[in-house]
């Protein structure tokens, strides 16, 4: 006897159970000065939006300082932890109220413009979607950021520049499709 083969599936997501917290979507607090948001919506390849989505945020002090162990340096900015979580709503929305980032020291000695790192979690991926935001202010060191450089289609590395929008910037994300967003092979 031949048994047809079991379709696949994912469990979950279960991100609303245990990985969303209150204010997860602050970096800093609000009224900090200096903070700005950073948001735009996740859809899938269609350009629909994904409602379930999770999207983490991780990135240095505006002095290009990480809040963590292994930056011996260590964080000056009181009340800023670097990383940010938030669920996409209803219309695939997510943001973050961050600072700005300082740039980092590139690995060829040059340096890296400033950036948040954005991981994205989402039903049907079995691995996490890696990717950057720059910031639009920035053209001269995006110009010369090792990651941006190592793009060859400029619309491409413009997917990965945040657009301003009101009093913040706009990154949307696009799983997949014509305007997919670069993901990092990680």
């Amino acid at each position: 006897m031949t048994l047809p083969v079991t379709p696949s599936q994912t469990i979950g997501p279960f991100f609303a159970v245990g990985l969303i917290w209150a204010d997860g979507s602050e970096v800093v607090a609000e009224g900090t000065p200096g903070a700005v948001r950073v948001g735009g919506r996740v859809t899938d390849g269609a350009g629909q939006p994904v409602a379930d989505a999770l999207v983490e945020t991780w990135q240095a002090d505006p002095d290009g300082r990480f809040v963590h162990p292994d930056d011996p340096r260590g964080c000056t900015r009181s009340g800023f932890r670097g990383f940010g979580r938030c669920a996409t709503d209803a219309e695939g929305r997510w943001g973050v109220r961050t600072l700005k980032p300082g740039p980092l020291p590139a690995p060829d000695g040059g340096l890296e413009a400033p950036h948040l790192d954005v991981s994205v979690f989402a039903r049907g991926l079995l691995n996490r979607l890696v990717t950057r935001v720059y910031f639009p202010d920035e053209a001269d060191a995006n110009a010369a950021d090792p990651l941006l450089a190592s793009i060859a289609d400029p619309a491409a590395r413009a997917r990965l520049v945040a657009v301003t929008e009101g009093d913040g910037l706009r990154f949307d994300i696009r799983l997949q499709g014509d305007q997919e967003t670069p993901f990092l092979a990680i």
